[in-house]
Parts: structure tokens; sequence; C-alpha cells
């Protein structure tokens, strides 16, 4: 890169340099030193990226649900699926095990 010059991406070589960077397992200092990407402007571009993916989930992926009585005396929550998918939750889950199901699915 010439020196005092900055290089302008588009916005499909934003979201590439994100998808390289998210694929490599680095964090956001090593990959952007690597690359010689200011670490300001990947930090920006990684933001912006999930702030837009975040979007697209919000517009129709999640709906209401309605938590029915406990007829079976048991505490158990199930979500059924569009797909006809069925995830479960039974009494004595664990708590850290749904909280990363819930965060891959809403990577996903």
């Amino acid at each position: 890169m010439e020196s005092g010059r900055r290089r302008r991406r588009s916005r499909a070589e934003a979201d590439q340099v994100v998808a390289e960077y998210e694929a490599s397992g680095l964090s956001q200092e090593v990959f952007s030193g690597q690359r010689e990407i200011p670490l300001k402007t990947l930090a920006r571009y990684v933001t912006r990226s999930r702030k837009q993916k975040a979007g697209s989930k919000e517009s129709g992926r999640w709906v209401a649900v309605e938590v029915a009585g406990h007829e079976t005396g048991g505490s158990e929550l199930a979500v059924l699926l569009s797909c006809g998918r069925r995830i479960e939750v039974k009494r004595g889950f664990d708590v850290g095990t749904l909280r990363q199901l819930v965060a891959g699915l809403e990577r996903a």
C-alpha cells in the first residue's frame, strides 16, 4: 500500500474480508496485522456485517411463542421448526449447552 493513501473497498470486498476473518479463527488484531488492514477498519467491517446479519434474521426468522401449561407435571420446552424438526429441552438440561445451541442457530 502506498504511503498516505488508503485503499477503499467495495461492500462486496469488505464482506469477503469479514468472511475470511471469521473463517480464519484468528483474533482481529492478528488477522488485521497479517492482511495489513487497519484494526479499526476490520472492526468496522465486522460490526457492519453482524448488524446486517442480525437485521436479516429479525425480518422473519423468529416468531412469537406461547408457553403452554404444565399438564404433564414435567419441566420441559419444545420448539417446533417450520421444517418439521423439533428441539426439546427437558428437566435438568445444561444451561451452557442451550446457550451454545442458541448462539449457533443465531449465527446460521
